[in-house]
């Protein structure tokens, strides 16, 4: 493969208020995007990502598809600043729903809905199941591997790898005492920061069992197309084209790990060079940078400034 872009779509926890703001000052085609979201969800979705408040902004069936909306946003003003096209499109948890859209192979509409009842669901899944998840830096995934089995044996609670995100960097998930008990074991094995994320639920995990299982229905249901470039897969760490394996791979990744240094690295390895993070943010970026210094890393701001 020659020089090739892949768009990367951020997820949950890239949001903050004011997101999207001055793209739909700017863009006359991230304003149609943000009117859509409002018509199609029936709330005022544009404002809460321009003036929050942060509290409903951040509550998870708020924010996965204010996201989704900021994401596909930046893409049409990207697209009118003619960034080069991918070659794959990659999304980190939720923001594969936004690259589906990008690819093609999901209507923006039925991606705002979705994500709307996948925040909902994932949420009662939390008030069912309660656990958390905690960020573990400086820690290979084997000795961290080795841990969350010893919980496991040891306490008849889940804890488990939840995202593979860059060297060095892993997220742990899993009930509240399975998930203390981790931490402390990582904390003396040598990780160099262990911080719990303000969230209470264990994503990407089995805790999320109940609600995959509405969740495959509902995605039963949605219509999905071959997309225009392939995604690669949170599930898979592969591309995928066909349909029905997209479907299975999003039913598949509420419950199982994010494979974000595999999927990157994939890619790299097909060929691509540069990397545009689309939608608010830099968090993908900065993992980029563990990954791969030599890639070329854009995020949407930097993309639109070398395109004005």
């Amino acid at each position: 493969m020659a020089y090739a872009y892949a768009y990367l779509f951020p997820g949950q926890g890239s949001q903050y208020v004011g997101m999207g703001r001055d793209l739909s000052a700017t863009f006359s085609a991230a304003h149609n995007v943000f009117d859509l979201a409002d018509r199609v969800l029936g709330i005022e979705l544009s404002r809460l990502c321009f003036d929050g408040p942060s509290e409903s902004l951040n509550d998870t069936w708020n924010t996965q598809p204010a996201i989704l909306a900021t994401s596909i946003a930046a893409l049409r003003a990207l697209k009118e600043r003619e960034l080069n096209p991918p070659a794959y499109v990659a999304g980190h948890s939720m923001g594969e729903f936004s690259a589906l859209v990008a690819a093609g192979a999901l209507s923006f509409e039925n991606g705002l809905r979705l994500v709307r009842e996948r925040g909902r669901l994932m949420k009662q899944a939390g008030e069912g199941s309660p656990g958390g998840m905690a960020a573990v830096l400086g820690l290979e995934r084997a000795p961290l591997e080795a841990i969350c089995d010893l919980v496991r044996k040891q306490s008849g609670g889940y804890v488990g790898i939840a995202n593979d995100n860059c060297p060095g960097q892993l997220v742990i998930s899993g009930t509240t005492s399975a998930l203390d008990q981790a931490v402390e074991l990582a904390k003396g094995q040598g990780a160099k920061r262990v911080t719990r994320l303000a969230v209470s639920i264990a994503a990407h995990s089995p805790l999320m069992a109940d609600a995959a299982a509405e969740f495959n229905r509902l995605l039963g249901e949605t219509p999905f197309h071959q997309p225009d470039v392939p995604l690669v897969a949170n599930a898979t760490a592969g591309p995928l084209t066909h349909p029905d394996d997209i479907r299975d791979a999003l039913g598949r990744q509420l419950t199982s790990p994010v494979r974000w240094s595999e999927s990157v690295r994939w890619m790299i390895a097909q060929g691509v060079t540069g990397f545009a993070e689309v939608g608010p943010g830099d968090v993908l970026t900065g993992l980029l940078r563990r990954i791969d210094r030599a890639v070329e890393r854009l995020t949407t701001a930097q993309a639109l400034a070398r395109k004005a």
